[in-house]
């Protein structure tokens, strides 16, 4: 069974890797807290006694709005944090996996599903710093995974821990009778959590390099929001808003690794089958 450190257990995405994957992988969760206040030499000796097979590293700042406004908390937790787990991987012989984001593609004008070997200049601080974190991780360690998600989601439930996302927000709307915004010419992937947490066990064997990671979706955001009213039987008012942006991915890359997703639209039909609504 591979040995896996795993950064960010309590948040979103990691405690329901400790949820899902228990049993299936040996898991080291680091110590709460540490992430925040660790320092390189904090986090080399933490995989020196660990030892893992591999490192699995979720934690992250990824509100955007926080990061433009924190631009140095931002940095060291999206570049300098990451940066020293892979130097610590290296001198282990550890691989990393580490999560990127679909962030990286804002700014980008092209149409249609975008690939990785697009040069990129993110159009806000949480992309730039994701960006620099890929390149300067691949520096120092060609072998590790960078993984370039989507947005997440999940419902509520089985103990864990939850923040808004895109059914999340659709129902508190219908039930309070507010109205939201998405725009017909915003174009993005969004991604049930729990198939992007078992789809963490193919990606651990990829080979190294930047992946694009979660569901692909050629429907703009006001249909997926329609979409996703449907599946979950409410019906908010969504007013359609003026925002243009690309960051819908085409994930072949990955799947060809054996890392494959539902689209946007099949995602959430998992979900709620997955929690026996459907």
């Amino acid at each position: 069974m591979k040995r896996v450190l795993l950064t960010g257990s309590g948040g979103f995405v990691g405690a329901r890797v400790m949820a899902q994957l228990a049993g299936r992988l040996e898991l080291i969760p680091a110590p709460r807290g540490l992430m925040a206040r660790a320092t390189e030499s904090d986090i080399a000796r933490l995989v020196a006694e660990t030892r893992p097979d591999a490192i699995l590293h979720t934690a992250a700042l990824s509100d955007t709005g926080y990061c433009e406004a924190h631009k140095e908390e931002s940095y060291r937790a999206n570049v300098q944090l990451p940066l020293w787990l892979a130097k610590a991987a290296a001198g282990q012989g550890s691989k990393l996996v580490a999560f990127s984001s679909d962030q990286v593609y804002a700014g980008v004008e092209l149409h249609g599903p975008l690939s990785e070997e697009l040069p990129l200049t993110p159009a806000n601080v949480y992309g730039r710093h994701k960006l620099e974190m890929e390149q300067r991780v691949l520096d120092a360690l060609p072998d590790a995974v960078l993984l370039r998600a989507t947005w997440l989601y999940d419902l509520p439930g089985y103990g864990l821990p939850i923040r808004g996302n895109l059914p999340l927000n659709l129902l508190h709307a219908a039930l309070h009778g507010q109205s939201l915004t998405f725009s017909p010419g915003d174009y993005r992937g969004v991604t049930y959590v729990r198939q992007a947490v078992e789809n963490l066990l193919p990606a651990l064997e990829l080979s190294g390099g930047v992946y694009n990671f979660g569901s692909e979706n050629d429907l703009d955001m006001l249909e997926t929001a329609w979409r996703f009213c449907a599946a979950l039987q409410v019906a908010p008012e969504l007013v359609p808003g003026d925002r243009t942006r690309n960051l819908s991915m085409n994930t072949a890359r990955a799947r060809k690794g054996g890392v494959v997703f539902d689209d946007t639209a099949d995602g959430i039909r998992r979900c709620l089958r997955d929690y026996g609504l459907r």
